[in-house]
């Protein structure tokens, strides 16, 4: 057969034909892309973009500050580029916003700022070695502690994706494993693997979610656990049916009649045939569970202050909403919703691709 027929090369023409479908995955490209790189393309690289300026809070977008270095520190270890990336670098220096600054007999005289409408007093400071100031722009603004936002945002990828990464791969495994004990060998196992189900199904995932939270404990891993769990029934219900449909087809019978092992028949030749079903459910279960993890950011059991989340940024600034800085809450809130619609484009797209609805079963 030529390359050019394969079938994941025919999935993959009917997949660009969907343009929206392609722009969700060149997105999510995108997104994956910033969260690796993170500190690397942050403004703020210190660990989790918590450097605080109460003096700043809440500044608009766009706006630049002149800042005084007052003080370094020799005892900060200099990390190299990746594990910058990866983790960010502690300041070596403590500094101020200023309004004004000049050098006179050894010393630097410097009014603090104090907010736009008033002037500090000029106040003396030692004069170190190399350079003793800096200009810093906020282009998406700051927060309610003086945080860089757009850091932040930009941080905030890494704690979605991965939520949803492992939540779906935890998902996966339970949901791929019991769906197909169900489906396959059916009877007094598939009765109680579906009435486990469908107890399951039967809970608010929220809910769920937030009562296995409270089991394990507040915490960004605790969070992986608790989402998985809570997202696996959509799996389950789908590998069952599929397993169902395809033990009796002719390549099922022909391994049975073999001699072939069942863990064998279910990995080795049914599993195969319905990878574009779960490839479909996995998309959408991507979404699910970013919303669950940004919701029980929000509700203070995700991700723990200071670690940024798009769900505990909006817990910060929801109240702002009526007031005069309502992108502090709308920007991680729009985050959430395009990061979320590109994943459920991607879903359909894939759903179309592989033809779910009418695909042809081969061994």
């Amino acid at each position: 057969m030529e390359i050019s027929n394969s079938p994941s090369r025919k999935v993959w023409r009917r997949f660009r034909k969907n343009k929206l479908a392609l722009g969700g995955l060149l997105f999510i490209i995108m997104l994956i892309l910033m969260g690796i790189l993170g500190y690397a393309i942050t403004p703020d690289q210190t660990p989790n973009a918590n450097t605080m300026h109460l003096q700043l809070t809440n500044k608009k977008p766009g706006r630049s500050f002149d800042f005084l270095i007052i003080s370094r520190s020799k005892n900060i270890r200099q990390v190299n580029f990746f594990e910058k990336m990866l983790y960010g670098q502690e300041a070596d220096f403590k500094s101020i916003p200023i309004t004004s600054y000049r050098e006179y007999q050894g010393k630097v005289y410097a009014r603090a700022y104090i907010g736009d409408d008033e002037q500090a007093e000029e106040t003396s400071f030692p004069l170190l070695k190399g350079s003793n100031h800096y200009n810093q722009t906020f282009w998406l603004g700051t927060d309610v502690y003086g945080r860089d936002l757009l850091s932040r945002l930009i941080l905030g990828i890494r704690v979605s994706l991965s939520v949803g990464l492992m939540a779906v791969l935890i998902s996966l495994f339970i949901g791929v494993s019991l769906g197909a004990l169900a489906g396959y060998f059916g009877g007094k196992t598939d009765v109680a693997i579906s009435w486990f189900m469908n107890v399951i199904w039967s809970l608010p995932s929220l809910l769920l979610v937030i009562a296995i939270s409270f089991a394990l404990g507040k915490g960004f891993w605790q969070i992986f656990i608790a989402v998985g769990l809570s997202t696996w029934v959509d799996v389950a219900r789908l590998v069952r049916g599929q397993v169902l449909a395809l033990k009796e087809v002719e390549f099922v019978e022909a391994s049975k009649a073999l001699g072939y092992s069942s863990p064998r028949i279910i990995i080795k030749h049914i599993l195969p045939n319905i990878a574009g079903p779960i490839l479909v459910v996995a998309s959408a279960n991507f979404a699910s569970a970013i919303l669950l993890e940004s919701g029980l950011s929000f509700l203070g059991f995700g991700a723990q202050p200071p670690m940024a989340s798009w769900g505990g940024m909006i817990k910060e600034h929801y109240g702002y909403i009526i007031m005069d800085a309502a992108y502090l809450a709308i920007l991680p809130g729009l985050a959430i919703m395009l990061t979320v619609y590109a994943f459920n484009l991607l879903a359909i797209g894939l759903r179309d691709a592989f033809d779910v609805k009418s695909q042809n079963i081969s061994v």
